[in-house]
């Protein structure tokens, strides 16, 4: 028995969604399959086949309600009045030790949200989803994952012709901050409470049902939607899209885009080459982070007071300096919290910037620093200074030098998901060779392992692929 029920999702008034079923392709093939993510979710039994008739929706499962969901949100900070799931279905749930976890299709064809679009995705773009859901759970950073890609011969039209692909992705929730902004702009309060009344009862881990529950969501989003930042900042990830209907209510990371993790430390890098303006540039993540809550916030003014929304807000930047400071520590081999440590911080990231230093290797390879005076990345003079700084800050701590690297190398991953590695497995993807695709799962899926015979893979990229910029177009 196949364990996807209908999501309760589908419950909630007609407003909220659209039921309707997958567009299947004629002639659908398995691109790739996550064994990993299947045992997981308990559908390790299930044969791929089976499993991708059901995706692609050759065969059904009785009773469920698949649906897209209605939202708008703001994009680059203008507020568009009705997005919704132009080429999503929600098509159920599984019940996990964590609690629910919803079953999406990406690509699944044509809704009433679609406007005038064609309801599909393309092979890169869902091969771009794929690898990075698996590389940001690997590094432990909350986000989407997705079970299996869905290839085809059917064509669509982006920049060029492309081939059609569907992408069965999970996340805890795809409820978005621009679910709730949709009704709130649309002049139905009492639907935003009812969606937050959904919340708070479906998703109890992060939502508690107290006096002031509407206030403790709210905080909890803010909470949840820093920490994330913070995580997202730590290891140069740049997501590229922060639109509000791009946020998810429990702190996930989804909707993978034109996303970059940051090679050459460059905090104005812009990985979205729509991004003309620079607003989703790697150093302004954090403030789009709070920008996005206050957007929240103003969409349950219904239910929560601006005095309240206020006090809350308020406490974003220190949740996120403090998890960012954190999680900085470890990456430094720190094991306590000095007052200097901010400062050195900072030092090394304006090295890091005015040398052009990987963000990547120069965090892995600050392991030789506790002990040596050069290192493979830090050899100027301004460095070497920084070195000693760095060695004395370490001799304040009494923890075994060997404990300290491996609390390093715990926290500083080798490989990351460089794009131009992404690229290279597009375009053997779209010559039907999948076998560079399962090699980087392999590598990606290990980012803090000593590979030897993927040694390669943790070189800087070539001059041509550093720090691209990705199109939005999928």
């Amino acid at each position: 028995m196949i364990p996807i029920k209908p999501h309760a999702y589908a419950e909630l008034p007609q407003e909220f969604y659209n039921l309707q079923n997958c567009h299947s392709f004629d002639n659908p093939l398995l691109v790739i399959e996550n064994s990993q993510l299947k045992q997981e979710l308990g559908l390790e039994n299930i044969e791929k086949q089976k499993l991708l008739d059901i995706f692609n929706g050759s065969s059904s499962i009785e009773n469920l309600k698949p649906l897209s969901m209605a939202y708008s949100g703001h994009q680059f900070g203008q507020y568009v009045e009705q997005l919704g799931d132009g080429r999503g279905l929600l098509l159920g749930s599984i019940d996990s030790s964590e609690g629910l976890v919803d079953i999406h299709l990406k690509g699944a064809g044509k809704t009433p949200y679609s406007r005038f679009g064609d309801g599909r995705a393309v092979l890169r773009s869902v091969i771009r989803e794929y690898l990075c859901g698996e590389a940001m759970h690997a590094l432990s950073i909350p986000t989407s994952r997705a079970l299996m890609i869905i290839g085809s011969d059917e064509i669509v039209i982006r920049e060029k012709s492309e081939t059609a692909a569907m992408l069965a992705r999970t996340a805890k929730t795809h409820i978005r901050f621009g679910n709730f902004e949709y009704f709130h702009y649309n002049n139905k309060p009492e639907h935003v409470k009812v969606l937050a009344d959904f919340c708070i009862h479906n998703y109890p881990t992060y939502f508690s049902k107290t006096k002031n529950k509407y206030e403790e969501f709210f905080r909890s989003v803010v909470e949840q939607t820093a920490c994330m930042i913070a995580q997202w900042q730590a290891c140069g990830f740049s997501h590229g899209v922060m639109n509000t209907d791009n946020m998810s209510i429990l702190g996930e990371t989804f909707d993978y885009g034109p996303y970059g993790f940051i090679e050459d430390y460059l905090p104005s890098y812009v990985c979205n080459h729509s991004d003309h303006q620079g607003r989703y540039a790697f150093k302004n993540q954090p403030y789009i982070g709070l920008w996005n809550c206050s957007a929240l916030g103003h969409a349950l003014s219904s239910l929560i007071s601006e005095e309240s929304q206020d006090e809350i807000l308020k406490t974003y930047e220190s949740i996120f300096q403090n998890k960012l400071a954190e999680l900085y520590r470890k990456k430094l081999g720190f094991i306590n919290s000095h007052n200097e440590d901010a400062q050195l911080i900072q030092g090394l990231l304006d090295i890091m910037e005015s040398e052009k230093l990987d963000y990547t290797n120069t965090f892995r390879n600050l392991a030789q620093a506790v002990t040596e005076v050069k290192t493979n990345e830090l050899n100027s003079d301004v460095a070497m200074s920084w070195i000693k700084s760095y060695q004395e800050r370490h001799n304040k701590e009494s923890e075994p030098i060997a404990e300290k690297i491996l609390v390093m190398n715990a926290n500083n991953p080798k490989y990351i998901l460089r794009n131009y590695m992404a690229q290279e497995v597009i375009e053997a993807a779209e010559n039907s060779d999948y076998s560079s695709l399962e090699t980087l799962i392999e590598v990606i899926t290990f980012p803090y392992e000593e590979l030897e015979k993927y040694e390669h893979f943790a070189c800087r990229s070539p001059d041509w692929a550093k720090n691209l910029e990705i199109s939005c177009s999928s």
